[in-house]
């Protein structure tokens, strides 16, 4: 018998699917006392780890010259929603020199190049 078959496992569905690089704001709930609010963290996701209850993703921000890590988990009610977004590069009409153009991602399926 499997320790992991005794514990079930359930993703968090306000995460979407992320990959190492992507640029993403997390928007956390913070309890301070009696109180509650949002926290929001944006940074480039450094490592992922699957698997179990242990499953979580860590995010970096360099923030006044100082690098700062948070790990969120999967599985935790306390993400209220990530936001991916990163940069494409659009060539405009010239061969060799791109220009950069922020895209806001709503959903893993928007990944895909710009027709333009």
């Amino acid at each position: 018998m499997d320790v992991s078959s005794l514990v079930e496992t359930k993703k968090n569905p306000k995460i979407p699917d992320i990959a190492p690089g992507d640029t993403v704001k997390v928007s956390a709930r913070i309890v301070e006392g009696g109180k509650e609010r949002i926290q929001v963290f944006q940074g480039v996701v450094i490592k992922i780890k699957r698997g179990g209850n242990g499953a979580g993703f860590t995010v970096r921000h360099v923030a006044y010259g100082v690098g700062v890590e948070r790990t969120f988990p999967f599985g935790s009610p306390l993400v209220e929603k990530v936001r991916r977004w990163w940069k494409k590069w659009r060539l405009s009409g010239r061969a060799k020199s791109a220009v950069p153009v922020f895209t806001i991602c709503a959903d893993s399926a928007a990944r895909k190049p710009d027709a333009r």
